[in-house]
């Protein structure tokens, strides 16, 4: 782990979704959460406002949705590493959701601290993970 914190916003329209997620963000070593949105246009926003390094990323959302917010914050910031989670597994999720630009997409149960560490550090490739 990098000597600074990793900064990482979470986005999901679920309110108890998004508590559990902060307590494990900041359960886990070396990691922080730095924002928290509601839709997809919220995230875009944030993500712009706080540059995260990492953003666990809800697919189904109101408003533009997590699949067309990935793509336009990896747009803006390519160096972002960016999550998608659902409660769906992930051959259910629409095929837009593996060429977005996401490094992961995770079932929403999996999500850990030790996952999140996994995720961080597995190396960079062009095709999402499924499995971290």
């Amino acid at each position: 782990m990098p000597s600074s914190r990793i900064r990482v916003l979470t986005a999901d329209d679920h309110v108890d979704f998004l508590t559990t997620a902060r307590a494990l963000v900041d359960a886990a070593p070396g990691f922080e959460t730095v924002a928290e949105a509601c839709c997809g246009e919220e995230a875009v926003e944030a993500a712009a406002r706080h540059r995260p390094d990492l953003v666990l990323m809800d697919v189904h959302m109101p408003g533009i949705g997590g699949i067309e917010a990935a793509r336009r914050i990896l747009a803006a910031r390519p160096e972002t590493l960016l999550a998608l989670v659902s409660v769906y597994a992930p051959d259910d999720l629409p095929a837009e959701a593996w060429t977005c630009g996401a490094r992961a997409i995770l079932p929403k149960e999996r999500l850990r601290p030790g996952v999140l560490a996994r995720l961080w550090v597995s190396p960079r490739s062009t095709r999402p993970l499924t499995r971290v």
